[in-house]
């Protein structure tokens, strides 16, 4: 089941005694866990009936004890336990040998409470039998990470659900300047939509506006001007950031460069270079294939390698490794290395 499925059967009161969110991406589990936090009872209802629990302040029986618990002027309880993968779950062993009490639990849970676990940033382990019991008896969501290539489909999904539009450029940017925290991504949009009329489509004019990313001065023209060795116009770029370091911090542009000349780096092994293909290989829209064909024209094999190699030695000394350098002054030298 996929988050919004999820939500979808908790809106219309189809319930399981047991969910298990586990992954990588926070983003869904906390979509899912504040659902039922706040919208599965009513206010009434979560005084007697809602217990939400701290995996590393708590422990087996402290939920135990709480999800044999009958619900009390409601037809069911809550037991949500966040942070899951904080809490001592019992060993193999004691699985093994029956005396597992959690998974007795879990091999018949209590009808009437729901008991979720909010399992972050990795994979419940799925040879254990806790898994296999609540996949039996309830509803386990894996929530992945979503690959970079894949985040302005999501983005153009988030705004449409909220009744908004979004053109293509301006989802291409925000996640290539917002990178792939969906959290982030999505806080940045709401406040976003609080500027733009409900139905109006955002664009790129509404984000340069609004999140702070400069319509002249963003690591997009900067990737622009080094991929036309466009000196000058670079060094101006330098300079601005240099002058709105909170806008734009070198740990956000050497990211986006590295990510923009690593797909350079793809471009000059591609052998099949039609657009369609490009795009598939460097999984980015056809509408940007042009920018990579133009950074590999000024760019072959041996100098964006070296150029990465750069990357990784500026990452390194903008945390002060062997550099007493400011900020500004690495940007400054790194950009004279890619140009010459």
């Amino acid at each position: 089941m996929t988050a919004t499925d999820i939500l979808k059967d908790l809106k219309n009161r189809k319930y399981k005694p047991l969910y298990l969110l586990h992954g990588d991406e926070p983003y869904f589990i906390d979509l899912v866990s504040n659902f039922v936090e706040h919208k599965l009872l009513s206010d009434a209802e979560k005084g007697f009936n809602q217990t939400v629990l701290y995996g590393k302040d708590t422990d087996i029986m402290t939920v135990l004890n709480a999800a044999k618990r009958y619900p009390m002027m409601a037809d069911y309880q809550v037991v949500l336990v966040k942070e899951a993968q904080d809490m001592k779950w019992g060993s193999d062993d004691a699985d093994k040998k029956g005396i597992n009490p959690l998974l007795s639990y879990l091999e018949s849970p209590l009808p009437s409470t729901i008991l979720v676990f909010c399992y972050k940033y990795g994979k419940f382990d799925k040879r254990k039998k806790t898994y296999k019991a609540i996949e039996k008896n309830g509803v386990i969501f894996e929530s992945a990470a979503l690959y970079d290539n894949k985040i302005p489909a999501w983005i153009e999904g988030f705004i449409a659900e909220k009744g908004y539009k979004i053109n293509q450029q301006a989802s291409l940017m925000l996640s290539e300047y917002l990178g792939n925290d969906l959290s982030k991504i999505a806080n940045e949009l709401e406040k976003l939509m609080l500027n733009v009329a409900a139905g109006q489509e955002i664009t790129l004019k509404h984000i340069h506006d609004n999140i702070g990313i400069s319509k002249e001065y963003n690591v997009f023209e900067l990737q622009t001007a080094l991929s036309k060795k466009d000196a000058f116009k670079a060094n101006q770029i330098i300079n601005y950031f240099e002058a709105n370091p909170k806008a734009n911090p070198i740990v956000l542009v050497l990211g986006n460069l590295n990510n923009f000349f690593s797909k350079v780096l793809v471009y000059h092994y591609v052998r099949d270079k039609s657009q369609q293909n490009l795009a598939r290989e460097l999984g980015i829209s056809p509408f940007f294939v042009k920018d990579y064909e133009q950074a590999a024209r000024s760019y072959n094999y041996g100098k964006t390698m070296q150029i990465i190699s750069y990357l990784r030695e500026y990452d390194l000394k903008s945390k002060g490794v062997d550099s007493t350098t400011d900020h500004g002054g690495l940007m400054r030298e790194l950009v004279f290395k890619i140009l010459h």
